[in-house]
């Protein structure tokens, strides 16, 4: 075992909240809705979430709030939405100049905007863009509300796509003029409402782009946060999403296409825009909440975003809170964890918060051992995973309860270790790294994994 060459840093004590509390709070309390880059002029790592505030790591371990960094919402905004509130932004960097799409709304209205706000410098200050910085704005004639932006590039043709929406009519995508960053047809940011009708003169198509992804009515058409990556290795477009209305049954769901605009599907061919998910099963579950056998539990991750760093590693961000199952107000952190495809495509997560984990060749010696194991299969509604038994044994044996079947590592690499486990008619893929175990605080093997039916893992070895 590689011993104290991981860093962790132990979260300041949680705060209590309280009506109009400041949300830059110390540690990564209050990151919600975390937007992560990192900027290739200087190589630091940024993460912009709901409050217009910001934060700077040069590990993805170690972060520096560096508070505020829009100064307001500009009058265009909020004579339109009747709000200051900013939230979600999304960071892009075109030539010399980095964009912030920020969401401006209220709670539970659908008469939202997004606007985009510039800087020189991803610390900011961010301002309004010059001669007009509405990118769309909708209200409840339209089938979509106008927030949670996301940029995303079509890496063959330069061409960009806004992502967003949330609850109401789904998530949409529609292009983006390239040279200004605001929506391509000026119909998405400057139409009225007909005085007659009440709805805006135009084609809603038009006007909102194409839904990639959807919720049935009566799980109350909960899902927000799209984000969307390209992964050159597999050639593949991921909508990752999250379900739910912030509750905490909230959960990361992901699908995947060849196209920006969809259709997006899951493991099991189903699309994303399937509302008739009578089971809540569409869409790849790649994390929900959990507890592990000590330590603290938590529920509700969502609202990710996703990084593809320059040395070739990914990660996910989120936010995700302690489990509380009362009325009382829970504060949200960020999580960060290292993202890996499998060899059919499919992400799924590391099992601890990235803490410089190592990747190395183990030998099947170290891997054998009685482990804690979490899987996250789909339910209805999404519940909290409990760790249960894990063990690799001598000479390949597997056991994990009654099950009993055989495991083998597979790869060795400075990438890390891949191993196979097959029980019955059954086969997962696992994944062996150092990682960070933060209940025990201390360092411990952990695996993590999908097998044949997009069910994903993880798992930790005990002491």
């Amino acid at each position: 075992m590689v011993k104290n060459m991981l860093k962790w840093i132990k979260e300041p004590p949680k705060p209590i909240l309280k009506d109009g509390m400041d949300r830059n709070l110390p540690g990564l309390w209050m990151t919600h809705d975390p937007a992560a880059c990192r900027d290739p002029v200087s190589g630091l790592y940024y993460v912009y979430s709901t409050g217009a505030l910001a934060k700077m790591s040069g590990d993805l371990v170690e972060w520096e709030s560096l508070g505020k960094v829009v100064p307001g919402v500009p009058k265009e905004a909020s004579d339109w939405t009747g709000s200051e509130d900013i939230w979600a932004p999304d960071i892009v960097k075109a030539g010399e100049e980095y964009r912030l799409y920020c969401s401006n709304s209220s709670w539970g209205v659908q008469r939202s905007c997004i606007f985009l706000a510039v800087s020189k410098s991803p610390e900011g200050p961010f301002l309004p863009k010059e001669g007009g910085s509405i990118v769309l704005k909708t209200d409840d004639c339209l089938p979509v509300n106008g927030i949670d932006a996301n940029i995303i590039e079509d890496p063959k043709t330069g061409e960009q796509f806004l992502l967003y929406g949330s609850f109401w009519g789904g998530c949409y995508v529609l292009p983006l003029d390239k040279e200004s960053g605001l929506s391509k047809d000026p119909a998405c940011r400057e139409w009225e409402p007909d005085p007659e009708t009440g709805k805006p003169d135009h084609e809603t198509g038009r006007i909102v782009g194409t839904c990639v992804a959807r919720r049935p009515a009566w799980m109350s058409g909960g899902i927000e946060g799209p984000y969307m990556v390209w992964n050159e290795e597999t050639g593949y477009y991921y909508l990752f999403v999250s379900y739910g209305s912030l509750k905490s049954d909230y959960n990361i769901r992901v699908g995947r296409s060849k196209s920006i605009t969809g259709p997006f599907t899951d493991l099991g061919g189903r699309l994303l825009t399937d509302v008739e998910d009578s089971d809540n099963s569409v869409g790849n579950l790649l994390m929900a909440g959990y507890t592990w056998n000590e330590g603290t539990a938590y529920m509700a991750p969502g609202h990710n975003s996703a990084m593809h760093d320059p040395d070739g590693q990914w990660y996910l961000f989120c936010h995700i809170r302690e489990r509380n199952f009362t009325d009382s107000p829970e504060p949200s952190t960020m999580q960060v964890r290292r993202m890996y495809f499998s060899e059919k495509g499919w992400p799924y997560l590391a099992p601890e918060n990235y803490a410089l984990d190592v990747e190395r060749e183990f030998l099947e010696e170290e891997l054998t051992g009685l482990y804690e194991r979490i899987d996250f299969i789909p339910a209805l509604p999404q519940g909290i995973s409990a760790a249960a038994p894990l063990r690799l044994g001598k000479e390949g044996y597997y056991e994990r309860g009654s099950i009993q079947g055989k495991w083998e590592i597979k790869k060795r690499s400075d990438k890390g270790t891949l191993l196979r486990a097959e029980f019955g008619p059954h086969h997962e893929e696992l994944h062996a790294s150092v990682i960070f175990d933060r209940d025990r605080e201390r360092e411990t093997i952990g695996l993590c994994g999908i097998d044949e039916r997009g069910v994903v893992f993880w798992a930790r070895k005990l002491p």
